[in-house]
């Protein structure tokens, strides 16, 4: 974890000046569920036509394929009680309307709970453990938030003690939790069931480390759900972490895995699409077999304690579309900028599409999964 208020080296940013080709989608069918818009399954009603015989047109039907629209975003705090929003609801009301969708995913930085004995010891001076009221569940539902992650490193700042409270609050807020040991976070949009399989580098999580076992899990959450999502809490921290190295990554010490080596196996497991935070910055997004890669979406919202300078305060909601067979169907990149105090703001510059299209050039190539002017993730060959 990078410390408090730290100073980081700024990254570059591009120039603009790429050029884009526009990647048109059909238009998708909503209908109001609860509430709730929700992509359906529709059929047409058949037609007929007269002719000056008696002989009927033949009649014709199209059917719209179901499927399955999720918005996801990086790492999630809301600051650490004491010090904490004093509207956390107003804190998040300005991107609320950017990141509505069937579904909302996001990391869940730290722990609900008012437990106080933390892992860290009394003395120290850089080990950070982070917490919020266990009402704050309620804040993240309103703001739309539906499955949130606790594979990562502050998933257990506060015992055992603070994953039950965390645990208990989310269910209470009707939000599914994913991450935790053989831990599978089920959502549905419509009819489609999808399944939240989420890794981090630690044994009191689903551990990334451990691909035989991440793979039977995957397979696991194959049987209980149509679309699956694998979410990765991999790799180095800070300014200068942005690039894939296709290395196993370490930080203070810690192995925290081969997010390159993790994700083409989650995959080639069965996994339709791959999202991912922990490096606290942007990270480029390929395309493998045909599925979209995003190897890091940042810091999404951190009240006061994180660095939000240089690209560290670049920030994304990412749209996805998946038929309910999990074959792709259409993406879409919001940019968002981070204010000094960690809030979230829909960037108008579209500064960190410019700045993960030139990170996904230089990782990916033509395997690059490149942003579109008006914010389309482009589909190879299309």
């Amino acid at each position: 974890m990078v410390g408090k208020h730290s100073a980081r080296a700024q990254s570059r940013r591009p120039a603009p000046g790429r050029r884009f080709v526009v990647w048109f989608v059909p238009t998708l069918v909503l209908v109001a569920v609860g509430g709730v818009g929700v992509v359906a399954n529709i059929q047409r009603a058949p037609t007929t036509t007269s002719t000056t015989s008696t002989t009927q047109a033949p009649v014709t039907t199209t059917t719209v394929v179901a499927t399955v629209t999720l918005a996801a975003v990086g790492d999630t705090e809301l600051g650490d009680s004491p010090d904490v929003p004093a509207n956390p609801g107003a804190y998040l009301q300005p991107i609320k309307a950017a990141l509505a969708a069937p579904i909302v995913f996001g990391n869940l930085e730290g722990t609900l709970t008012d437990a106080t004995t933390s892992k860290c010891a009394a003395t120290s001076s850089d080990c950070y453990a982070f917490r919020v009221p266990t009402s704050f569940a309620s804040v993240y539902r309103a703001a739309g938030f539906t499955v949130l992650n606790s594979a990562n490193n502050h998933s257990h700042d506060f015992g055992e003690q603070g994953v039950t409270d965390t645990t208990r609050a989310l269910l209470g807020a009707g939000i599914a939790q994913a991450g935790l040991p053989g831990q599978i976070g089920l959502v549905r949009d419509g009819d489609v069931k999808v399944a939240f399989v989420d890794f981090a580098p630690y044994s009191n999580t689903n551990d990334l480390l451990n691909f035989s076992a991440a793979s039977q899990l995957i397979a696991r959450a194959r049987q209980l759900a149509s679309v699956v999502v694998v979410y990765m809490h991999a790799g180095s921290e800070g300014a200068g972490a942005d690039h894939i190295t296709r290395q196993s990554e370490t930080y203070v010490g810690e192995d925290r895995g081969n997010p390159y080596a993790f994700a083409h196996a989650a995959i080639d497991d069965g996994a339709d699409l791959v999202i991912a935070s922990g490096p606290h910055v942007l990270r480029g997004m390929e395309w493998y077999r045909e599925h979209l890669i995003a190897y890091s979406l940042g810091d999404f919202a951190n009240f006061h304690d994180f660095s939000a300078s240089g690209s560290l305060d670049l920030s994304a909601i990412l749209h996805v579309t998946l038929r309910a067979t999990g074959t792709f169907a259409a993406a879409h990149f919001t940019s968002v900028l981070l204010t000094p105090s960690g809030q979230p703001f829909v960037d108008p510059s579209h500064a960190a599409a410019t700045f993960v299209n030139q990170l996904s050039t230089e990782d990916f190539g033509d395997n690059a999964a490149l942003i579109a002017p008006s914010g389309d993730v482009q589909v190879p060959g299309a």
